[in-house]
């Protein structure tokens, strides 16, 4: 099977699942969750489907086990709506993608309020010649003449 064909059937698997997710999933434990990606192997019997769950760690277990738990459903509907020849494994994993994002967002605020306080202080992490403006340092070329 081409990469082209096995792309696009994954594009077409993460629709269906998103869909089946978001409007026909009834279980309460899988909510705020994002189908990301699909990745699906070449001979089409398995799929990793990489989800994001917005949540603490406990609410992304409940999403996660939720979610092992409706494989069945999903894949059913993955047969009914695409019918391939092979309906793939659903294999779900979490991204942390979106928790690691967060946590940088949050080191580079804190970052920003800490310069802010530095420079209300009087602290300058600039060196200058006192004197206000900046120091040339000579060419090479000048110096040889």
């Amino acid at each position: 099977m081409n990469s082209r064909r096995t792309a696009k059937a994954a594009a077409a698997i993460r629709q269906v699942v998103s869909s089946s997710i978001l409007f026909e999933l009834r279980d309460p434990r899988v909510r705020n969750t994002t189908v990301l990606s699909v990745e699906a192997a070449s001979d089409m019997r398995s799929a990793k489907v990489v989800v994001s769950v917005m949540g603490d760690a406990g609410a992304q277990r409940l999403a996660m086990h939720g979610l092992n738990s409706a494989r069945g459903f999903l894949q059913s509907r993955i047969a009914d709506e695409l019918g391939l020849r092979h309906t793939p494994i659903l294999n779900f994993e979490l991204s942390q993608g979106v928790k690691q994002s967060v946590a940088v967002s949050r080191i580079l605020r804190e970052m920003n309020s800490d310069a802010d306080e530095a420079e209300e202080s009087g602290i300058d992490d600039q060196a200058d010649d006192g004197g206000g403006t900046p120091t040339r340092v000579p060419d090479a070329q000048a110096e040889a003449e």
